[in-house]
């Protein structure tokens, strides 16, 4: 399939992810790059069509980001949203101007003409703005097809119908139609048709994994989570016979999690290299209560782990030549703007923990340019089962960080149990799809009880569920009273070390969701 992308040139807005995430849910593919991406690197995605991103410049200011002249080059269809409008006005020889009444949240929009983006639409709709600059004159060959309160330009045209420009943002739900107005600029005013879905993608990069590994085998840190294991079943499709994934069990993994991934990859033919490091983990913990120094440990010692068993599997092998890893989408643009605003390329190893730069393979990242529920739908299409795709997020210091204090095998093997009944009655109960993340934590507490007829003095774990749409905030699961009182009567029943359970109820922000 040949690679047709409607690029989004990225000028800083808040929501500017989202624009790539509604175009691809309408079935195009998109790819997001910064205002200043030299144009041979933009030849290179084919474009057919582009789109200005929102962002928090005024046109005036002296340094303020300008669209690149390969956009006015290509004569391609194209579309401002917010600054994107403002600035396409501006160097077009419009006039824009400080506002006297900023619009930041709903307004209604008015359509003068129902042309292009508007197609089919309502006379009248609730758009969110966020703007402070706004349109004072229009250049020459445009006209306004929509109004607000505010803006006597809130959506623009090109007489020949090539450029549009809004000063709403369509991609944020609060926008009614937003949807609409997206999908007719993609098929109505630039005549494209959707070319983008996980079956396509997933063929295309089996193909692609294959002609690049011809030579050589590929290694992978399989985790048990969701970007690993989809990445394990890619390579497991293209170059099975030349894949090596490698399980490093810490000792702070969930209960039983180990034997339950290999089990489960084995039984689709997948041969696991399984490490048991446990004992240097523990190890390097012994007696360290500071969090920030759990994580560093225990990100120093897997990346020594996993560089010691590549090395072992290179001398017995001799032709291990790919490392692949799970990057994320998110994380490459996190790079880019790093890269742009501090001059140092971030690297985010998203599976492997920061391996060193020493380490003589390729890396290969078959899912950078997916978004977290893009990587489900991908793994759905490969037949990875649903208990995997659907496992709420997991630290990678594991139970580590969920222990409050100093780390052993007895609080980690006190929290695993507690921590496996209230996943177990979670999905007994038909709540563990409806929370974002649900795990037990285990405090450096302990409190009076009364079991039979003796007093005890033992510890107190916290239940911790949340509702979430991508962690960045999140609300506490207001879970049945019923189901509480069940899964606390079973850990202090049944799991020796804890007579007290408590739950957590406090929102992110202002807490966090680990309690580490």
């Amino acid at each position: 399939m040949e690679k047709q992308t409607v690029v989004v040139i990225d000028f800083g807005s808040q929501y500017t992810q989202l624009i790539l995430r509604r175009i691809r849910e309408l079935g195009f593919y998109s790819e997001l790059v910064p205002y200043d991406e030299k144009e041979e690197n933009i030849t290179k995605l084919q474009p057919v069509a582009f789109i200005l991103s929102g962002g928090p410049s005024s046109v005036y200011d002296g340094n303020s980001p300008k669209i690149p002249a390969y956009v006015f080059k290509s004569k391609l269809p194209t579309l401002g949203i917010c600054y994107g409008l403002q600035v396409l006005v501006h160097q077009f020889g419009g006039r824009v101007e400080k506002s006297s009444h900023r619009e930041f949240g709903p307004a209604k929009l008015f359509i003068k003409r129902h042309v292009g983006i508007f197609d089919g639409l309502p006379e009248e709709f609730t758009v969110w703005m966020s703007h402070s600059d706004r349109v004072e004159m229009l250049p020459d060959g445009f006209e306004a097809i929509a109004t607000s309160e505010n803006s006597p330009c809130a959506a623009i045209r090109s007489i020949d119908d090539r450029y549009y420009g809004v000063q709403f943002h369509p991609e944020v739900v609060h926008t009614q139609n937003g949807k609409e107005i997206l999908r007719n600029f993609l098929e109505k005013v630039a005549g494209l048709r959707p070319n983008w879905s996980m079956q396509n993608f997933a063929q295309r990069m089996i193909e692609e994994l294959k002609e690049k590994i011809k030579d050589g085998k590929v290694i992978l840190g399989l985790s048990g989570g969701v970007d690993s294991s989809v990445v394990a079943m890619l390579l497991h499709r293209a170059v099975p016979d030349r894949f090596i994934p490698i399980f490093v069990d810490t000792g702070l993994l969930r209960k039983d999690e180990g034997k339950d991934v290999i089990e489960q990859f084995e039984a689709i033919g997948m041969k696991i290299h399984y490490v048991d490091a446990s004992d240097k983990f523990f190890n390097v913990l012994d007696g360290i209560e500071d969090p920030e120094e759990k994580r560093r440990r225990i990100g120093h010692m897997f990346i020594d782990v996993f560089y010691e068993e590549s090395m072992k599997l290179k001398e017995e092998f001799g032709d291990i030549a790919y490392l692949a890893q799970g990057t994320l989408y998110p994380d490459v643009i996190e790079s880019k703007v790093a890269e742009r605003k501090a001059g140092a390329k971030i690297k985010t190893h998203h599976n492997v923990g920061g391996l060193p730069e020493n380490m003589p393979f390729e890396t290969i990242e078959p899912l950078r340019y997916l978004f977290k529920d893009e990587v489900r739908s991908l793994g759905r299409e490969l037949g990875l089962p649903e208990n995997i795709l659907g496992r709420h997020p997991f630290p990678g210091p594991g139970l580590a960080v969920r222990i409050i204090g100093a780390v052993d095998r007895q609080s980690v093997e006190i929290l695993q149990n507690a921590d496996a009944i209230f996943i177990q009655e979670l999905k007994r109960w038909d709540l563990y799809d409806k929370v974002w993340q649900a795990f037990a934590v285990l405090l450096p507490v302990k409190s009076v009880g009364v079991m039979g007829d003796y007093r005890t003095y033992e510890n107190v774990v916290a239940l911790r569920a949340v509702t979430s749409e991508d962690g960045m905030t999140a609300d506490w699961a207001k879970l049945p009273h019923e189901f509480l009182n069940h899964v606390a009567k079973r850990i202090v029943n049944e799991v020796k070390g804890i007579n007290r359970v408590v739950y957590d109820i406090t929102s992110k922000p202002p807490a966090t969701i680990e309690w580490e």
